[in-house]
């Protein structure tokens, strides 16, 4: 973007005395025509930049004009360079790097070795979920509508929305967009969504409030939980729970307690540790675990023939 591209171009000379307008079209990879007319806009800014003339000739800023030449400290590059790696890792480009190149010229020492922050966000499902991140950000670029198959609970739909926003959070990615189905606002799972295709049907932008992401919204509780674990199982409850979770008992077994969303998640949840478990809270889903482990144990009775 343009903007991008010229803010690029002050950092470049915040950074070096002075440079030419052919290696700034080689850096930021535009013509020599399209620099001039960004060193023109940075001039109508205020900022006073000198051109010079022959051999030892280039763009500058004004000698004498204050303007702090580092930007940024030495630790703010380094968060920016740890976030834009980490949207490199997504899809295995090396797109935010290059970039990073581009606004810390001159700098190398901020894009090889010293780091101290590593941040990877891809997944077993990179192959999968890149092309859809891709798709996603082109659509919602050129205001374009998304439809695509979504796995629900309850049932799979076709569904298609005006996306706004990709967002990464509970370790997985979601698009966040008005369902012209539901006929509003509704989060997608990218690993839900499946048949992505980008529409030529375009939308014009709607008000969009930010969706209410709090735990306490995606996550309001309401399952009392009381269960025993073997103490082998520390580790697992700290990592999932907190340290908070457990209380051990004189036996060593650990009374663990908390609340939980979703019954079906929570069955699911205590049948990975297979016998290593027992819950003991609420009466009615103890009675509906039993049962459940009475059809798998059927199940497991009857040869396995097919």
């Amino acid at each position: 973007m343009k903007i991008d591209r010229q803010l690029g171009i002050l950092s470049v000379l915040l950074q070096k005395d002075s440079v030419t307008a052919p290696e700034l079209a080689e850096m930021f990879e535009v013509s020599r025509r399209t620099i001039n007319r960004d060193i023109e806009d940075l001039c109508k800014t205020g900022i006073p930049l000198v051109t010079r003339q022959g051999v030892h000739g280039g763009i500058s800023i004004m000698e004498g004009y204050k303007l702090d030449r580092t930007m940024l400290t030495h630790s703010e590059m380094q968060d920016i360079l740890a976030g834009l790696r980490s949207l490199d890792s997504v899809n295995g480009t090396n797109r935010y790097g290059q970039l990073m190149e581009k606004l810390s010229a001159g700098s190398s020492d901020f894009m090889v070795g010293n780091q101290s922050v590593l941040i990877d966000l891809s997944s077993w499902y990179k192959d999968s979920l890149a092309p859809k991140i891709e798709m996603i950000r082109l659509a919602i670029g050129q205001h374009r509508e998304l439809e695509f198959t979504y796995y629900a609970p309850g049932k799979e739909s076709v569904r298609r929305i005006e996306p706004y926003y990709l967002m990464f959070r509970w370790s997985s990615w979601y698009v966040w967009g008005w369902c012209k189905t539901r006929e509003d606002f509704r989060l997608f799972k990218l690993n839900r969504m499946d048949k992505v295709q980008m529409l030529e049907e375009t939308f014009a932008a709607r008000n969009v409030p930010m969706p209410d992401l709090s735990d306490e919204r995606i996550f309001p509780g309401g399952i009392r939980v009381k269960a025993l674990f073997t103490a082998d199982c520390k580790w697992r409850l700290v990592e999932e729970f907190g340290t908070e979770c457990c209380q051990e008992l004189e036996d060593g077994s650990l009374l663990f307690q908390a609340d939980y969303t979703n019954k079906e998640n929570l069955i699911t949840w205590l049948l990975t540790f297979r016998e290593k478990a027992e819950l003991l809270e609420p009466k009615e889903l103890r009675e509906e675990l039993r049962q459940s482990i009475r059809r798998m144990q059927a199940k497991y009775e009857d040869g396995g023939e097919i």
